[in-house]
Order: structure tokens, then C-alpha cells, then sequence
């Protein structure tokens, strides 16, 4: 399956008010090779395993394959994941017929908050809602994967 989506900063806590709902998620990284990141995540009670191939050139698609596994599984990937655990809460918030998903970081990333939206086709128009800031798709940086094997920069 292909995911198609973008990614921003987000630079007001607006967003929270509008929120649908709110969610506490774990996830390590079992590979972070670029051509290949291996994630194990945990939200609630669930746990899946997550392979995402290399983005596109636009930095908006990429190859990705999900599948839920037993929790009990999911908790021993994690210990054999890199040291840096992403623990982050995602709020759902309506955008239209589409979602934005806000990660607020916590952990090594505290202060960090990132919005994605998953979009049909990469040409699909989006109006931008005033709390989202600066566009950061593609950028690796402000990849999990990325994340995970580096601390946030406090400036």
C-alpha cells in the first residue's frame, strides 16, 4: 500500500480544543534504514508491526505495510527496538473528509508537536487551518525514524 501524506510543525495548541480524540503511543524501531525502517507500536491496548519503504522525490509517498500483532508481542519487540522509545499523544482532528493526526512528544522530543494528514492522491488541495505552521514533508529530520536515534535540539 502506498501512503501519501504531509507533514507540518504546528504552532499553536488550538488544535487540542478541536480534537476528536486522543490517543498515548509508544513505538521503537527495530531498522531505521532508510530503504526499509521496521517500527513496533504500541497505542492502548493494540500493537503493530510497520514497514515503511524509501519516499518518493516529492517526499509525500512512500511503500508502507501494517499489521496488527498480539500486545504480548508487541511488548517483547520492544526490547529488542534502538534506545530511543518515541512516546507521543496524537489527537484526531477533522480537516473536511480528511484528518489531521497532532503527535505532541514527550520524552527526549518534549516540546516538539507535528501534524500529519493522510491524503488520497498527492494533488488533492488542502486548506490549512491557522494552528499549522511551517511544512516539513520529506524533510528527515522530522521522521520517526529519524527521532528515534536523536534527541530533540533545545534552542
Amino acid at each position: 500500500m502506498i501512503e501519501i501524506e504531509r507533514k507540518f510543525l504546528v504552532k499553536s495548541n488550538e488544535f487540542i480544543r478541536l480534537a476528536s480524540s486522543k490517543l498515548f503511543i509508544q513505538q521503537g524501531y527495530l531498522s531505521t534504514d532508510p530503504h526499509r525502517t521496521v517500527r513496533v507500536r504500541i497505542r492502548d491496548k493494540q500493537a503493530f508491526l510497520t514497514i515503511k519503504g524509501i519516499s518518493n522525490a516529492s517526499g509525500m509517498s512512500r511503500f508502507e505495510w501494517e499489521k496488527e500483532i498480539p500486545f504480548n508481542e508487541g511488548k517483547a519487540l520492544m526490547t529488542l527496538c534502538l534506545p530511543t522509545i518515541i512516546e507521543k499523544t496524537r489527537y484526531l482532528v477533522s480537516q473536511g473528509e480528511l484528518y489531521f493526526e497532532v503527535d505532541v512528544f514527550e520524552g527526549d522530543h518534549k516540546g516538539l508537536v507535528l501534524a500529519e494528514i493522510e491524503m488520497p492522491s498527492e494533488t488533492v488541495k488542502i486548506n490549512l487551518p491557522p494552528w499549522i505552521g511551517k511544512e516539513v514533508t520529506g524533510q528527515k529530520a522530522y521522521y520517526n525514524s529519524y527521532l528515534s536515534s536523536k534527541e530533540l535540539k533545545k534552542s
